[in-house]
């Protein structure tokens, strides 16, 4: 009795795009505007982008951008940003995601990259192949109303205008590059991504308005931005409109403060939606009444270490550490065993050690700890980190936090 081939693994090529790009929407249950389809062909890199195909059928896939990542400490790294991952529903139970996972992270070895992230549709679904929830965002409902905002000093001489998004495309562009070293888990804008800021289709404004903008200057300098939408309302009480923030930037308090004070002020509005913002965003230290902003905190980044000496070393910690970490993993056992890291805020080694552990953990709770926003020591109440020499819990997590919570500033 004849058997059916076994589907078939292999780097995409250009002229498969389409069908591999449709196997995609397909999975996600949806459609696509065809600008955001352009745009997505644009940033495919191909030779990091797999599909497996059943004769001439898609029927599962995966892609990496070629990412740098700021770390604690501010350094750039190169980082895997895992992308368009789908299965087929026709092919799902047969090991085709585990066969993906398993190639794309040997690939991302290959290349000398020491992390892989990625934004989970599903979250239950990647613990398994060593990606950890690392950063958070907050999301808000704030009714200006009845919410006030206090301002610091100097917010009156900044200067507001409107302008149109694409025509400070590049001033905006600088405000966002000079940020990127100052906070972890945020991504340096490769060639192409910033078109990403001006993706703006009719299908899907929910009939709200086209994207604005506003600039904010200091001295003749634009020192930040912020993009949004507005959708006018009506109620019994007269007017109920929405604004809806898509992208906030600014490079010191009172340009920051300025730019809520903005929106918490448009005519006609009465609430300001605001989402994937990081979770010690400034403007929730500056109203009057945090429970009317209705502020809710869900998963962002998840971070995988590829190579854990690499990615260890590559980042600063903020009080010493010296500690030796007994890592498991079985997924990518080239990093299972016992590491030495030794660093503080100037920098850091780590290196593959025969001495005795002194802390136990898997590479997910690892990868949930990299950024510095995720607690070793809220992991160890878990049960998901043991320490095995007394105090080395408390040295290592001071060590590994961050002094300003890790942001992933846009999805891939």
């Amino acid at each position: 009795m004849a058997t059916e081939p076994a589907p078939v693994t292999r780097v995409l090529r250009q002229d498969e795009w389409d069908t591999w790009y449709d196997h995609l929407v397909r999975a996600f249950g949806g459609t696509v505007a065809p600008e955001e389809r352009e745009l997505d062909r644009s940033l495919t890199e191909f030779g990091r982008s797999l599909g497996v195909w059943d004769g001439d059928a898609c029927v599962g896939s995966v892609g990496a951008f070629g990412f740098r990542l700021t770390v604690p400490g501010g350094s750039p790294v190169p980082a895997a940003g895992v992308t368009m991952v789908g299965v087929a529903a026709t092919h799902r139970r047969r090991g085709v995601l585990t066969s993906l996972m398993r190639r794309q992270l040997d690939d991302v070895r290959s290349w000398g990259e020491p992390l892989a992230l990625l934004t989970a549709s599903e979250p239950a679904i990647y613990g398994r192949f060593g990606y950890g929830a690392a950063t958070f965002q907050l999301d808000a409902g704030i009714d200006t109303t009845r919410v006030g905002l206090s301002v610091p000093p100097g917010a009156d001489g900044v200067r507001l205008r409107y302008a149109a998004p694409a025509e400070v495309l590049d001033a905006c562009e600088a405000v966002y590059a000079r940020l990127v070293p100052a906070r972890p888990g945020m991504l340096a804008r490769q060639p192409g991504w910033e078109r990403q800021a001006l993706l703006d289709p009719e299908s899907e404004r929910d009939g709200a308005s086209p994207s604005q903008c506003v600039v904010a200057e200091r001295d003749g300098e634009v020192t930040g931005y912020a993009r949004y939408r507005t959708k006018l309302g009506w109620g019994p009480g007269g007017h109920d409109g929405t604004v809806t923030l898509d992208d906030l930037a600014a490079l010191d308090p009172a340009t920051d403060a300025a730019l809520w004070r903005f929106l918490f002020g448009i005519d006609l509005m009465t609430t300001l939606k605001v989402a994937a913002r990081p979770v010690d965003d400034a403007w929730q230290y500056l109203v009057s009444d945090i429970r009317r902003c209705r502020p809710r905190v869900r998963d962002a980044l998840y971070v995988r270490l590829v190579d854990v000496g690499a990615a260890l070393a590559a980042r600063t910690y903020q009080a010493p550490v010296d500690v030796v970490l007994e890592v498991e993993d079985a997924f990518c056992p080239w990093n299972a065993g016992r590491w030495r890291l030794s660093g503080d805020v100037k920098g850091a080694v780590c290196e593959r050690t025969s001495d005795p552990a002194e802390l136990v953990l898997s590479v997910r709770e690892l990868g949930a700890a990299y950024l510095g926003g995720v607690p070793l020591a809220g992991l160890a109440a878990a049960g998901r980190v043991r320490e095995v020499r007394r105090g080395a819990l408390a040295e290592a997590a001071v060590g590994f936090g961050s002094a300003v919570a890790p942001w992933l500033p846009h999805g891939f």
